[in-house]
């Protein structure tokens, strides 16, 4: 959990001096692509959206600036989200 807790939150700003995850908050991991190792609060999200996943607006990607990078559920490890591609 340390580990998990020293983590940087998708969305967070750059001067924020704690941009780690918060108590009572539910995370998931990004793993691969422009966001790999990011946080990402999915606190209320629905079942289906969870099951789903998103595409996460992101300026490293491939399309730049109002890109997006898609991430979805692992199969056996659904606290962490795969990459799936970039979408414009």
């Amino acid at each position: 959990m340390d580990e998990i807790m020293r983590r940087r939150v998708y969305g967070a700003d750059h001067d924020d001096p704690d941009p780690g995850p918060r108590p009572g908050r539910v995370y998931r991991e990004l793993v691969g692509g422009p966001l790999d190792g990011l946080l990402l609060d999915v606190t209320g999200w629905t079942g289906v959206a969870l099951a789903d996943g998103t595409a996460l607006i992101t300026e490293i990607g491939s399309y730049g600036a109002g890109g997006r990078a898609e991430y979805g559920p692992r199969a056996n490890e659904p606290y962490k989200w795969d990459w799936r591609g970039d979408t414009p």
